[in-house]
């Protein structure tokens, strides 16, 4: 072990003076479990530094606090400068070391890892402000450290993210199929859904597995937010539900469940920032009990998938992209309920989400990847990709593909987003080498597309939906070389892409 994860340095950072804060720990073997104890004091930051022997040839990946935006990679220990959230893994290529911390913890870590040796910054505040525990004695975080021998640095990665996770909840079947938006972008209809999800029927036959078809951002009366009832063009929604299962699909909708324009929530149940527009306050009791009613009524209506959106966004401001260290960068506001950390609100959100699902499938898209491990199902790992520029899904789904696909089934499945398919926009030859990729990843496979989609697309579709519904053995190769690696691994043959 390159250090001894019981010896240690610590800061506590309050508002203000520190009067009574302190820090306890437990520590065994390779865990090392952080508590905090605070009655008077509003503490916001807790600070671990860890000395290390120098690694010469180390390279160093880390994490993304939600979905990743293009950026994993590998870095020299002597050029990595960066914050990694919740885990990272170290490596020369024949052995390596993982250092994080467990999922579902009460608190945001980050970490850096350079020549002054390994730093924890665990984030305990409150919206911007410092926690008021009233005294109560929290357990923040269990940090976990692994050693391994062996050139498979995926395999690795993947073997210590099984041991982050202990309870993962995965679907009983390959999730797949259909998702409106990448082709439509907003401009859809009831009748549109129909006719799309008989296009995936058709494109699945031949397998006993039914494909899902996804009703996007469109069907709502507002754009991008809430009331979450139909707008004209959708009508009557337990219908659609039940035309789509007629069809022989499973139906499948989107929300924004903390973006809501429903006259009766009043302005006392928001977050208020400066200069920011207001979202719903997941911690007030009506915000929950309304929150509640809205899943409820769209599980009712017989959708069998729920795909909840740009949660972590609307409650801290900002989209992961932009943070570094901490989950918000703004100061000073709070939260309705003062007495928990911005960690414990997102877990009540998502338990609050996951109950009132019951039986449904739930993706995770810009929630918060360490907190959603256990509360859903799918989790949307990278940024949007495209139906309109080969590029950003390149860069987006591929990289996030490749570089956290060892959470795959240890933490969720993971999904890095849609082969998007508008007529004459992107070139086949690359958007089918995606289709290929996502078809051989045992990850969750959807496609965004309508009836106008040509007939190589067509075969090509229907190919890649008899090889996604088998298992398979997959890694990228060129991982050191490169954000968008080209060669894969696939059931023990080579293949390079022409990205």
């Amino acid at each position: 072990m390159i250090f001894d994860i019981k010896s240690f340095t610590s800061k506590i950072i309050c508002e203000g003076e520190n009067r009574d804060t302190f820090i306890e720990t437990q520590a065994n073997d390779n865990e090392l479990v952080l508590f905090i104890t605070a009655a008077a004091d509003k503490p916001k930051f807790i600070e671990l530094h860890w000395d290390t022997e120098p690694w010469e040839g180390a390279l160093i990946l880390g994490d993304a606090w939600e979905r990743s935006y293009g950026n994993l990679h590998f870095l020299p220990l002597s050029e990595n400068d960066r914050w990694m959230p919740w885990y990272f893994i170290a490596t020369d290529k024949i052995k390596s070391f993982c250092f994080g911390v467990k999922t579902g913890c009460n608190s945001f870590v980050s970490f850096r890892y350079d020549a002054e040796g390994i730093t924890a910054l665990v984030d305990v505040r409150n919206g911007g402000s410092g926690v008021h525990l009233g005294g109560r004695r929290l357990c923040l975080a269990t940090f976990i450290c692994s050693e391994y021998n062996s050139e498979d640095v995926i395999g690795c990665l993947r073997d210590y993210c099984g041991k982050l996770c202990e309870n993962p909840i995965l679907p009983k079947e390959r999730i797949y199929g259909g998702n409106n938006w990448y082709y439509a972008y907003g401009k859809s209809s009831y009748e549109q859904i129909i006719s799309d999800a008989r296009l995936q029927v058709e494109l699945a036959s031949g397998t006993d597995n039914k494909p899902f078809q996804v009703i996007d951002d469109c069907w709502q009366k507002k754009k991008c937010a809430g009331p979450w009832l139909p707008n004209k063009k959708f009508r009557n929604m337990k219908k659609l539900a039940e035309e789509i299962k007629e069809a022989g699909a499973r139906p499948g909708i989107w929300v924004r469940l903390l973006c809501n324009k429903d006259r009766r929530l009043k302005r006392s149940f928001k977050i208020k920032r400066k200069g920011r527009r207001t979202y719903l306050d997941p911690t007030h009791p009506e915000v929950k009990k309304f929150i509640r009613s809205d899943i409820e009524r769209i599980r009712d209506w017989g959708y069998e998938l729920i795909k909840h959106d740009f949660s972590t966004a609307d409650l801290f401001g900002d989209f992961g992209g932009n943070l570094t260290c901490t989950i918000t960068n703004i100061d000073s506001w709070h939260f309705y309920d003062k007495t928990k950390t911005n960690a414990e609100i997102v877990l009540d959100f998502y338990r609050l989400v996951k109950e009132a699902a019951g039986d449904m499938i739930i993706i995770g898209c810009n929630t918060v990847s360490h907190l959603s491990a256990g509360m859903v199902h799918i989790y949307r790992t990278g940024d949007d990709t495209s139906g309109k520029e080969w590029e950003r899904t390149r860069d987006y789904g591929v990289n996030t593909l490749a570089f956290r696909m060892a959470q795959n089934e240890k933490f969720y499945m993971c999904d890095a987003d849609c082969v998007g398919i508008q007529k004459d926009n992107i070139p086949w030859e690359k958007n089918g080498q995606w289709l290929h990729l996502l078809s051989y990843s045992n990850t969750p496979l959807f496609v965004s597309c309508c009836n106008a989609i040509g007939e190589k697309e067509r075969a090509d579709l229907k190919k890649a939906y008899k090889v996604f519904n088998e298992p398979h053995s997959i890694k990228p190769v060129d991982i050191f070389d490169t954000k968008i690696p080209s060669l894969w691994e696939i059931d023990g043959e080579r293949v390079r892409y022409e990205w």
